[in-house]
């Protein structure tokens, strides 16, 4: 029996003040890119609350998770040194704004799928990578603040070392309905290619346990070499669900025919689009981050995907949407958003909302937008944000001093002096 109570809410990033092109994701083809250009703080928190406010117009649910502090100096210190004293690629490290990518906040389990009836999220360590490395304390305090009721949630700690978790990032979930039980998809790759495989196989096999999921109804695939070494960091940069709906790469997985044979042995109305090689390349998916959408399923009823305005501009991938579009699939509408500062950083529309079914009643406020909202918080960051930061400027004092006031004046606005108290 489904939950009417239970609805899916999305809580993105608000991309951090300290937003900046270092360069530090090795395997994120456009991180590696992007290093040393200019970026610009106010305009990519500004992307990003637009595309909340687009959310809510949609009529979606809509939640957020503040930036966290920058410089992180307690990081810095457990290193033996501080801020003025790192050399520039630690200093970068304890600069970067990544935590704006929420989708690798925490993996979800809604209360639909666990033993003990509770929605549980697990705080991703992110050991792989430094500048993210840290950020999983901060990341916990923040969740335990927002799921606080513990009759109705339990927000888990990171995972040990050495197995490294990317949260949400590489997890999916289908479900007739968001209050229904559900099928949940953990996907994992094998060390050794070009470049790193951020998701342990032990790490997601951990978290489905102390989740307490149905080992009937929880799946584990491989993703697959190739689409790692395209530049694939995180399984959600090739493939989406929501729903019953599953939109993935042909290239994805290492087994897809397994994989589909038990999804739908579990889910007879599953339904997958498959986008072909021939159609869309690999290179061409990750570039225009067609499978990093949003895909969600409108009040009326139906699918919605929501893309970067990049995919426009490969002609294969438009040209997909397009004949998409024109068929009688069940994605009926696209919604093409603007964050080419966050796509510049290696993150689209999907990596900046955590996914987390519940009832919004049971969830602090503070972490829940409308509107009006909306329109403060992006008061905060047009007056206080910095215009622009290139990678030579993070050792500038006053540059620092100015990022933490910034976020002063947001926790101020949102009532969260300190999300670590």
């Amino acid at each position: 029996m489904s939950r009417a109570d239970l609805v899916e809410i999305n809580f993105d990033g608000i991309v951090g003040p300290s937003h900046n092109y270092a360069g530090l994701s090795f395997g994120n083809l456009a991180s590696t890119r992007s290093a040393g250009a200019v970026s610009h703080p106010r305009a990519a928190a500004l992307q990003g609350i637009a595309k909340m406010r687009a959310n809510l117009d949609l009529g979606l649910h809509q939640g957020i998770l503040v930036p966290h502090r920058r410089p992180n100096a307690e990081w810095l210190a457990t290193l033996g040194t501080s801020i003025d004293q790192a050399e520039p690629a630690l200093r970068a490290n304890a600069m970067s704004a990544s935590p704006m990518w929420a989708a690798n906040a925490a993996t979800v389990s809604p209360a639909p799928d666990t033993a003990d009836g509770r929605c549980h999220l697990s705080v991703a360590n992110l050991l792989t990578m430094p500048h993210r490395s840290h950020e999983w304390p901060e990341t916990l305090a923040q969740l335990r603040l927002a799921f606080g009721d513990r009759r109705r949630f339990a927000v888990h700690s990171a995972l040990p070392a050495p197995f490294g978790d990317e949260g949400a990032a590489n997890h999916m979930r289908l479900a007739e309905a968001p209050g229904a039980a559900g099928v949940e998809i953990f996907v994992y790759g094998h060390p050794g290619g070009r470049y790193p495989a951020r998701q342990h196989p032990e790490a997601s096999r951990a978290i489905a346990r102390r989740h307490g999921l149905d080992p009937h109804k929880t799946l584990f695939a491989a993703q697959s070499e190739e689409a790692i070494a395209a530049g694939a960091f995180h399984n959600d940069v090739v493939a989406v669900a929501d729903g019953l709906l599953l939109l993935v790469h042909e290239q994805a997985f290492a087994d897809r025919a397994g994989l589909y044979d038990r999804l739908r042995r579990l889910l007879p109305a599953v339904e997958i689009i498959e986008v072909p090689a021939a159609a869309v390349s690999l290179e061409d998916a990750i570039r225009s981050y067609l499978f990093n959408a949003q895909l969600v399923t409108l009040p009326g009823g139906g699918h919605a995907l929501i893309v970067p305005r990049e995919t426009q501009a490969i002609p294969s991938v438009r040209a997909w949407l397009q004949d998409m579009l024109a068929g009688n699939g069940p994605i009926r509408r696209v919604e093409i958003v603007d964050l080419r500062e966050s796509m510049a950083n290696g993150g689209g529309p999907a990596c900046l909302r955590l996914r987390v079914v519940a009832d919004p009643a049971t969830i602090d406020p503070r972490f829940l937008v409308d509107v009006e909202r909306l329109e403060r918080i992006a008061h905060v960051v047009a007056q206080h944000w910095p215009e622009t930061i290139s990678s030579s400027q993070l050792g500038d004092p006053a540059l620092r001093a100015k990022i933490a006031a910034a976020r002063d004046e947001l926790l101020g606005l949102l009532k969260l002096t300190d999300p670590n108290k």
